[in-house]
């Protein structure tokens, strides 16, 4: 599928004229849908400073359905009593858990079961990993019997080295003759940093996309400014939403897209309200 390139100026002076209801509308979605037939929610990170009642009613108040919960508002060590707890939390705010990470996983099989076991009671549909090279075997079975999948994460430069799975072709490099249902949650925004001095490396996020294919199964959707390296109001760095998303259609993808914003722990709410916004106009183009 190919599409005219759209000037990002165009796309940020734009935001103020979004309207709720879109009058272009793909067929067979619904015209309520402000999303395009996406899952889009948010990662749960954005509010580490705060407790999980906080975060769900700010998610909310954003008018978003679904929540990647990261570890710290749904610890692994809780009990199976705590974990129907945070359950419970998140339907009294009307927002469904539907991812569940980033987690380290290795080779202990046991410890791994763990996982995909609150997991299964959070009712999550996939698991955001940083695996351990040696962990694959056991996540191969895991993945089989509870039907969600890995998706590993991409964490671009870290302390001055590269994430071992910093771009799609390692991860496929590796993952290629697993079960299909390990794969990935690319992460736009930490793929654009690659390209930050010493590393050089530009990775277009809409490609990385394609290469997944199928092993697409979940998206951190945020831009970034690699003068600064943090994270800012998409169309202020170097992401191309329309682009991503033409790619995710391209692939057929149906699973979540967690808008992510790191840069206001503070106060994460007005960024992501704006980004919200420039999703819904960017989706329209797609």
């Amino acid at each position: 599928m190919s599409s005219p390139t759209i000037d990002r100026r165009t796309f940020v002076v734009g935001v103020a004229s979004v309207a709720v209801g879109f009058s272009q509308v793909r067929a067979g979605e619904s015209k309520s849908d402000r999303f395009g037939g996406f899952q889009v929610g948010v990662q749960s990170f954005c509010w580490h400073r705060f407790p999980l009642r906080k975060t769900l009613a700010d998610i909310q108040a954003l008018g978003l359905k679904y929540v990647e919960l990261f570890p710290g508002h749904a610890p692994l060590e809780n009990s199976p009593a705590q974990t129907r707890e945070v359950v419970r939390q998140c339907e009294d705010h009307d927002v469904k858990p539907i991812a569940y990470g980033v987690l380290n996983f290795t080779n202990d099989h046991d410890a791994n079961k763990k996982t995909f076991d609150v997991a299964a009671e959070l009712g999550v549909r996939s698991l955001g990993a940083d695996p351990q090279w040696d962990s694959f075997d056991s996540l191969d079975k895991l993945v089989e019997e509870y039907k969600i999948p890995i998706a590993i994460h991409p964490h671009g430069p870290v302390r001055q080295q590269l994430h071992p799975w910093h771009r799609a072709e390692i991860i496929l490099a590796h993952i290629r003759h697993h079960h299909p249902l390990i794969g990935t949650c690319l992460d736009t925004g930490h793929l654009i940093r690659c390209a930050q001095e010493p590393f050089r490396i530009e990775l277009d996020p809409a490609a990385q996309i394609r290469m997944m294919g199928k092993r697409n199964y979940g998206i951190h959707l945020k831009d970034s400014n690699n003068e600064t390296d943090i994270n800012v109001v998409y169309g202020r760095g170097t992401l191309d939403v329309p682009s991503v998303l033409r790619a995710l259609r391209e692939v057929q993808f149906d699973r979540h897209i967690s808008i992510e914003h790191e840069a206001h722990p503070e106060d994460p709410v007005p960024e992501l309200r704006e980004n919200i916004t420039l999703f819904q106009q960017a989706v329209t183009r797609t």
